[in-house]
């Protein structure tokens, strides 16, 4: 009775086929001016951690976030993207102010969305998006950026959940009993360049499987890397990524 119910977990947890990973794209033409200093002032990055149950139910752990929000952040403006003159994080706003950051960051995260399912990865691509990068908050989210200044807007979202030791051993049991592929953790993030003049999206990167563990310094640093991964380099126009 207990393999039968291990089988039933094990089925109802198949992993989903791989998907392409580590995709970038900029907009047409689009290069950091090379000639002036760049601000870029990070919104508040969104990360989540938790733990993953053997059933792959994912519970937050408060403490695991905060340690990897601080880290990230310290990764992030050590990393000083394309070579910015300074990398200044949003303060903590209030009343109507923080009211209005929030709306931009879920703007941001559904622009995102669309991105990677319609542009970056294979899928359910839109006709009209498979060639050309047009993509916008609008130009007012510069009044949001009015409290701290800056050129550009870096938006950063992290999804970690790390696999428990009971998901850790369905795994092993499902892959070597029936042969069933289980994932164990989940390990997603993506990161996104606004130019605030005109609030168009000119850069976004993701990756469905980051690595580097976001809890300890050394893997926030790691995973920094990847989310500035081909990050646009002041006066080098890049071609559009994922046709």
């Amino acid at each position: 009775m207990r393999i039968f119910g291990a089988l039933a977990l094990a089925g109802a947890v198949v992993a989903v086929p791989a998907i392409a990973q580590e995709k970038a794209a900029v907009k047409p033409g689009f290069s950091l001016p090379a000639d002036k200093p760049v601000r870029i002032l990070v919104f508040r990055p969104d990360v989540k951690v938790g733990s993953q149950s053997a059933g792959g139910v994912v519970t937050p752990n408060a403490q695991w976030t905060a340690s990897a929000r601080r880290l990230l952040a310290d990764a992030i403006t050590a990393a000083r993207p394309g070579g910015a003159s300074d990398v200044v994080f949003m303060p903590e706003l209030e009343g109507e102010d923080a009211m209005l950051l929030a709306d931009y960051q879920a703007l941001f995260s559904a622009v995102a969305d669309t991105v990677l399912q319609h542009r970056l990865f294979k899928g359910d691509r839109l006709p009209t998006k498979k060639t050309g990068f047009e993509y916008t908050l609008g130009p007012g989210v510069a009044k949001v950026a009015e409290k701290a200044g800056g050129d550009y807007a870096l938006f950063v979202t992290t999804n970690d959940a790390f696999g428990s030791t009971g998901r850790k051993l369905l795994q092993l049991f499902a892959a070597g009993a029936v042969g069933v592929g289980v994932t164990s953790g989940e390990h997603i993030g993506y990161a996104g360049l606004i130019d605030l003049k005109t609030g168009d999206l000119v850069w976004i990167n993701a990756d469905y499987k980051m690595g580097g563990d976001v809890r300890e310094a050394d893997g926030a640093a790691k995973r920094a890397r990847q989310l500035l991964e081909d990050f646009p380099a002041p006066g080098t126009a890049l071609a559009v990524a994922g046709k």
